[in-house]
C-alpha cells in the first residue's frame, strides 16, 4: 500500500477531499520526523511507538579492497508495533 492508496482509502471512508488528507498525512509524517530528529520519540497509543535507536560504533570489512573500515555510532530510526498491532497481524496470517 502506498501513500496515495492511504489517501485515497482516508478519502473514501470520511468523506474528506483528498487534498486535504494528504495535506494532513504529509504534516503527521512530518511531525514524526522532526520529533525523530529532536530524539523524541513518538507514541501512538494501540498502533507503535517511532523511537530513536543508537546504533554503536563498530568495525566493518570493505570485501573488494580488502580493508577495515570503522562505522561510528550513530542513531537510527525505528518503529516498534503496540501489542494489538502484532496480534492482529498475527492473527491474519493465511
Amino acid at each position: 500500500m502506498t501513500k496515495a492508496d492511504i489517501v485515497n482509502e482516508i478519502s473514501k471512508n470520511t468523506g474528506i477531499e483528498k487534498v486535504t488528507v494528504q495535506r494532513t498525512v504529509e504534516a503527521f509524517m512530518d511531525n514524526i520526523k522532526d520529533a525523530l530528529a529532536s530524539d523524541n520519540n513518538v507514541y501512538l497509543r494501540g498502533f507503535g511507538s517511532f523511537i530513536v535507536k543508537e546504533r554503536a560504533k563498530k568495525t566493518a570489512r570493505n570485501i573488494s579492497k580488502n580493508t577495515t573500515i570503522i562505522i561510528p555510532a550513530h542513531n537510527i530510526p525505528a518503529f516498534k508495533p503496540a501489542k494489538t498491532f502484532v496480534n492482529k497481524v498475527k492473527g491474519s496470517v493465511k
